[in-house]
């Protein structure tokens, strides 16, 4: 079962305490690169948030999303800052001599500087607040692999018809191939005739081990079954995938295109290089939809 690499995820918990809502996106990436944005005082659970993510992904760019609701008494602590506090007042009073005003100095005001009155996370409830964090990133990542899934099978079916269109179009070149010779001993005697006409008689054995010669450059015999090996491996990883095979599957397809690359050189016949540009554009199409799989 192969999946996709992009793909969408949400999960929600509530509990007595906290609503906590999850959001996860991943799109395609070379390796595994995950980032978690989540309010600063629950940024202890980041490392095992990303060690349950990568429990279901493999591979890909993952961008978690983490909003934290309705927190209640037991996550957060109000302090006061009572130094911070008296510096503000002791300074505000200066000013006052400084500038001979008669303002008071009131409670709202002196409160509403930074750091005079904040809050601060409950340390002691890490553990209580991990789990709860964990439990709507299990299900946003539940959510996430349905979805990636679900591409992986269309992926799959789209792979494996242009696999068989591949097939296909490689047992035309393989009837195609064996007249190749023929076609060009007859196209050699042609133009010895047009050069030489009938005066001269060149010797047949020669001709024949023209195209002999010929008929090796040009065999692709070895190359056809290459290509279709690669092919039955193509839809065996598919069909029997149950991990992250896209580099795989990605190295099989460079090696198809290879091969379809010496067939279109070697082939030396117009008919073949019209098939074997069809092959070529299959290939490239099946390469595209490789990028997405995990």
């Amino acid at each position: 079962m192969i999946k996709s690499m992009t793909g969408f995820g949400k999960g929600e918990y509530d509990d007595s305490k906290r609503s906590i809502i999850v959001e996860i996106k991943t799109v395609n990436h070379r390796y595994t690169d995950i980032s978690v944005r989540m309010p600063r005082r629950y940024t202890f659970a980041e490392d095992k948030i990303k060690s349950t993510i990568k429990k279901t992904v493999k591979r890909g760019k993952v961008d978690i999303s983490i909003i934290v609701d309705n927190v209640a008494e037991g996550d957060v602590k109000v302090r006061l800052n009572a130094p911070v506090a008296k510096q503000y007042y002791e300074n505000l009073n200066e000013l006052k001599v400084l500038f001979g005003m008669e303002d008071d100095i009131n409670l709202e005001f002196l409160a509403g500087f930074p750091d005079v009155i904040k809050t601060v996370p409950d340390v002691e409830d890490e553990e209580e607040i991990t789990n709860a964090l964990l439990k709507a990133v299990d299900i946003a990542g539940d959510n996430l692999d349905k979805m990636r899934i679900a591409e992986g099978n269309k992926l799959a079916d789209d792979l494996i018809m242009r696999a068989g269109m591949i097939r296909d179009f490689t047992s035309q070149i393989e009837e195609k191939a064996p007249l190749v010779k023929g076609l060009y001993l007859a196209k050699l005697r042609d133009r010895i005739k047009d050069l030489i006409g009938d005066s001269i008689q060149i010797a047949e054995d020669r001709i024949l081990l023209e195209a002999a010669v010929f008929a090796d450059k040009c065999n692709i015999t070895e190359e056809l079954v290459r290509l279709d090996s690669h092919i039955i491996q193509l839809n065996n990883i598919i069909t029997e995938s149950n991990g992250a095979d896209g580099k795989k599957l990605d190295f099989l397809v460079q090696e198809m295109n290879r091969e379809a690359n010496t067939i279109g050189s070697k082939a030396n016949d117009i008919g073949i290089t019209n098939v074997m540009l069809e092959i070529k554009s299959e290939i490239e199409k099946i390469r595209e939809q490789v990028q997405n799989i995990e």
